[in-house]
């Protein structure tokens, strides 16, 4: 591979970010700030680390001249300079793959929001309950790495499960972290309401979008329909009585979506125009990926939502995802948001196929 040339594409990028940094106008923008503050920390390392890749290249070409003028009978010196050699030769086959890892094109999508949509599927209540202690899951998994959460919208089941519940993970990287989760999780576990102890197989999907930004996504407002009306709830005084749950069509695509977890209309409006952004981008980005027939998705194989990803097996206290044929025990932790071992395996699972398809390019 031609690193210099690769190398110095990357550094023509850095002194631009760099010229971008103090202009006073990306100043007074934090999300264009920020956004080129990570990638200028990125492209820094990347480049200390081709700067010491050029250090061993220099010092085993240097050792390789010396011991063509060197004497045959010196052989102390010829020892040395081969062990040099051998030395810069070793370090710079051990710091290849850190270039290839600096050469992979990041995704933007990567440092931004995450919006989380899981769903009840086969199982009835128990598949209620399940997408409830996924919801768990992810809260705590949030809670230890310092986001926020913020629900949008949420449909209850009789047994205190979630038919549907939609959230927000805020904090850096967060959709980064979580794109992986997308797919259908599996449990299998005797049900609270399994009387004769008998196994019982359910399952819930999960969808993981990057929160959008209106900048980043043009919606005309003639193509919306709004619909308000009164949010449903466990009834009695806390029974909604005014209209503010909120329902938004996008009429060319007809994707609709419905917010109805906070108080007031406004509030409920501005949370459906984020989810209905998300799902534009989404919907917007699997137009392109089809059209140049691109299956990467950032995401460890399709990340079709009809996927089985993962399977929760409580009686034999085993975690396992079928993607990467990774098994985990002690369920209880995991469940209690104890999954970075699982995360970080398929965050390294997909930069190895990205490595892949990228030496084969």
């Amino acid at each position: 591979m031609d690193w210099e040339d690769s190398f110095e594409k990357l550094r023509q990028e850095f002194e631009d970010i760099e010229k971008q940094l103090t202009d006073p106008e990306v100043i007074s923008d934090s999300q264009r700030l920020r956004q080129l503050s990570v990638r200028h920390s990125q492209l820094q390392s990347a480049l200390e680390v081709y700067r010491q890749y050029q250090e061993a290249r220099n010092q085993a070409q240097e050792a390789a001249t010396l011991l063509t003028e060197v004497e045959d009978e010196d052989e102390q010196m010829r020892q040395f300079l081969q062990s040099e050699q051998a030395e810069a030769n070793a370090r710079m086959e051990q710091l290849q793959h850190h270039l290839l890892e600096a050469l992979l094109p990041t995704d933007p999508a990567d440092q931004k929001n995450a919006i989380v949509e899981i769903r009840a599927g086969t199982g009835g209540e128990e598949a209620a309950l399940f997408a409830a202690d996924l919801f768990t899951m992810y809260t705590r998994l949030a809670q230890s790495r310092g986001w926020n959460v913020d629900v949008m919208h949420q449909s209850p089941s009789d047994m205190g499960g979630f038919k549907e519940i939609i959230f927000t993970a805020e904090g850096d990287g967060a959709y980064g972290v979580l794109k992986h989760e997308s797919g259908v999780h599996r449990v299998q576990r005797v049900p609270e309401t399994e009387s004769q102890g008998r196994l019982h197989t359910s399952a819930a999907t999960v969808a993981v979008l990057p929160e959008v930004q209106e900048i980043d996504i043009d919606i005309d407002p003639n193509d919306l329909n709004l619909e308000v009306f009164r949010a449903g709830g466990p009834g009695g005084q806390h029974m909604q009585k005014n209209e503010t749950a909120v329902r938004i069509t996008h009429l060319p695509t007809t994707i609709s979506v419905t917010c109805s977890d906070q108080r007031s209309q406004r509030q409920n409006r501005e949370r459906a125009m984020r989810l209905l952004r998300a799902r534009l981008y989404e919907r917007e980005q699997q137009l392109q990926q089809e059209q140049i027939a691109a299956q990467r998705r950032a995401q460890v194989k399709s990340g079709d939502r009809s996927e089985k990803i993962r399977t929760y097996n409580f009686p034999q206290d085993r975690l396992t995802d079928h993607r990467i044929g990774l098994t985990l025990h002690n369920l209880p932790a995991l469940m209690n948001g104890q999954i970075d071992q699982l995360l970080e395996a398929l965050r390294q699972h997909e930069q190895q196929q990205r490595l892949q398809e990228l030496t084969q390019s």
